[in-house]
């Protein structure tokens, strides 16, 4: 579900101080409308330069999703938005660098797509460092027949996981990954293949949508029946999210991951 989102100038005023430490004097905010997980989103035109703002109060139960984002933009600046600075108190605000940029379009014959595989392609190149990142033979544990199938989820790469175009900004012919809410230690195809299911849902064929990552070094590696287990895994989650929340994105998820998983368990050997 959505956060409520607010404005800037909802928040407490010893918030709005504490990041003016920060950036000096704010002049103007506009609220932005995309992403669902923050309740303040906002781009601020400061005394020291326009900077976009997100944050969540401290009591908000996935308040970690903030500390995931402030823990992993150090290893992965070079293809995300730095974070600039971070306060934390009753509200606890990130604030990024403003890239100027447009979401990424994944619909078939896009000029985007290459782009986005590239940075697949060098985010497969990062170890996961080590800190408390999910698992992902954690985070899909309930949706695998049996354990022993969460052996092929293992791997020491990090992983983004969420390629919902809002979370893939197109900036100066690079693709760009923001809301690093869920990082994720595991194997490499996995970040190759959420981005297949993506794609999927956004008007691709199986075939097209594989052919964008097929240069992928991690995606060419990926094992069969691994990839069996975890097409599997997505259908059986996003029929759960679907049912929780039957909006048109959640159903059209369900809907490819389902298609994809049939397809891959005829390729599986097992």
């Amino acid at each position: 579900m959505a956060v409520e989102r607010i404005h800037w100038e909802d928040l407490p005023r010893a918030t709005r101080e504490s990041v003016e430490q920060h950036t000096g004097t704010v002049w103007s905010a506009k609220t932005v409308s995309e992403g669902l997980n923050s309740a303040v989103a906002a781009v601020l035109s400061t005394e020291a330069g326009p900077v976009f703002v997100k944050g969540l109060h401290r009591d908000y139960p996935r308040r970690w999703n903030q500390d995931m984002e402030a823990m992993i933009n150090a290893y992965v600046a070079h293809l995300s938005p730095r974070l600039l600075w971070r306060v934390q108190g009753e509200w606890d605000v990130l604030g990024f660098e403003l890239v100027d940029g447009e979401h990424a379009d994944y619909r078939p014959g896009s000029a985007d797509l290459p782009k986005v595989a590239a940075t697949i392609t060098a985010l497969g190149t990062i170890q996961c460092p080590d800190v408390p990142v999910k698992l992902a033979e954690h985070r899909w544990r309930t949706y695998v027949d049996t354990p022993e199938e969460l052996e092929w989820l293992k791997g020491d790469r990090l992983l983004h996981t969420d390629y919902n175009p809002l979370n893939v900004l197109m900036v100066d012919g690079r693709a760009l990954l923001i809301d690093w809410a869920w990082p994720t230690r595991g194997a490499g195809w996995i970040d190759p293949a959420c981005c297949i299911l993506r794609l999927l849902a956004s008007g691709h064929s199986a075939d097209s949508a594989e052919q964008v990552v097929a240069d992928v070094p991690a995606w060419q590696a990926a094992p069969v029946e691994g990839v069996s287990v975890f097409a599997r895994a997505c259908a059986r989650m996003w029929e759960e999210i679907a049912d929780g929340n039957p909006v048109d994105w959640t159903l059209a998820m369900a809907e490819a991951a389902n298609g994809w998983a049939m397809r891959w368990r005829a390729l599986s050997p097992r």
